[in-house]
């Protein structure tokens, strides 16, 4: 006899919003069964309804080292897949990394792949008829594939972050004529000018042509080669915007983050990572003014935690990371009450071989 499932249409008829209601007391119920067993894990950009469930919340690279230090066997990465990754990475055998949606990547990271870098790497060796180590050190920013942080480790380079690349920079210009960084162009050109590289000495490669599009002449004469990737939300921030903001209010601090582009950054008046952003926030003067060009949710929040400053985001448009966005109450209250039930689902797992490479 066929086994007929039926469908539950009231629930059917539920909106969006009301079923995210019902999943807040789902998440809380299975929280309450497994206990000190998970460590939920917020990324800054994710939104309220997700965050309200964190353990802790901060950037990809702090939040893989909270997970690692907690008890629980299972980490949920309200995340990307990337920072999914770095937590299995740095997490302990035990431990079990699961990210609520499958779907949630980063379209910064998804411009480099190994494929290409592999084939860049093969070029670089023609240019200079000889292996690149030679020459050129890799360094790969945190939002990238695990695979790409274990070929920069493979090949002598290193991972930085927003707060540390000039610092990664430095170390590898002590070693090496060189630097290939990669994905992101932005915040590879603007570290490197502010360490006073001229612009024509940083070039940019374009993975989808041969040789990255340039001649063997500016790869040679090149201090940086910069990967042609950038950072979808801080992209959409204009000088424009920081004009606008000048007019309607002088005495505006203009903060951004470094992965915005060079004409931005030139006229911000500060600029750093994600944790940077808060603290100046936190710790400005009651009745300050700010415009920050960073992810929506967390200027949202800045502006509902910092009432007695003036908290706006740069740009009048809606400037959020949509594939972080992906991830809702639904998705989080589904991966814990597998967990309730024994199944473990959307779990990340990085290979152990690409787990040695990693230099971090």
């Amino acid at each position: 006899m066929m086994d007929i499932q039926l469908v539950d249409l009231a629930s059917e008829k539920k909106t969006l919003p009301e079923r995210e209601a019902e999943a807040v007391a789902r998440i809380t119920q299975a929280r309450a069964i497994l206990g000190d067993q998970v460590v939920i894990l917020g990324h800054h950009y994710q939104r309220d309804e997700v965050v309200q469930f964190a353990d802790f919340l901060g950037d990809s690279y702090q939040l893989s080292k909270e997970g690692a230090k907690v008890s629980a066997k299972y980490i949920v990465f309200a995340g990307v897949h990337f920072m999914a990754e770095s937590a299995d990475i740095l997490g302990r055998e035990d431990q079990v990394v699961i990210l609520p949606n499958m779907n949630a990547g980063c379209s910064m990271a998804d411009m480099a792949n190994l494929e290409q870098v592999l084939t860049a790497w093969a070029e670089l060796d023609d240019v200079f008829g000889a292996d690149p180590e030679t020459w050129v050190m890799p360094i790969t920013y945190m939002n990238s594939a695990a695979n790409l942080k274990a070929f920069v480790g493979e090949h002598g380079g290193t991972v930085c972050t927003s707060s540390n690349a000039q610092g990664a920079l430095e170390w590898a210009f002590a070693q090496r004529e060189k630097v290939f960084f990669f994905p992101d162009q932005h915040l590879g050109r603007n570290t490197g000018k502010k360490m006073g590289i001229p612009l024509e000495e940083m070039v940019l490669w374009n993975p989808f042509k041969p040789y990255g599009g340039l001649t063997d002449e500016q790869i040679r004469k090149a201090k940086i080669i910069l990967w042609q990737g950038h950072c979808s939300v801080h992209q959409q921030f204009r000088p424009q915007h920081i004009d606008y903001w000048r007019k309607q209010m002088p005495d505006i601090n203009i903060l951004v983050h470094p992965e915005c582009m060079m004409e931005v950054v030139d006229q911000a008046d500060y600029v750093g990572s994600t944790s940077y952003i808060i603290k100046m926030v936190e710790n400005a003067p009651i009745g300050s003014k700010w415009a920050i060009g960073t992810e929506m949710h967390m200027v949202n929040r800045l502006k509902n935690e910092q009432p007695d400053k003036f908290v706006s985001l740069l740009s009048p448009f809606s400037c959020l990371c949509s594939t972080m966005y992906r991830i809702n109450p639904l998705d989080l209250a589904n991966v814990l009450e597998n967990l309730v039930e024994g199944r473990v689902i959307n779990q990340i797992t990085v290979a152990p071989r690409v787990k040695h490479f990693q230099n971090c």
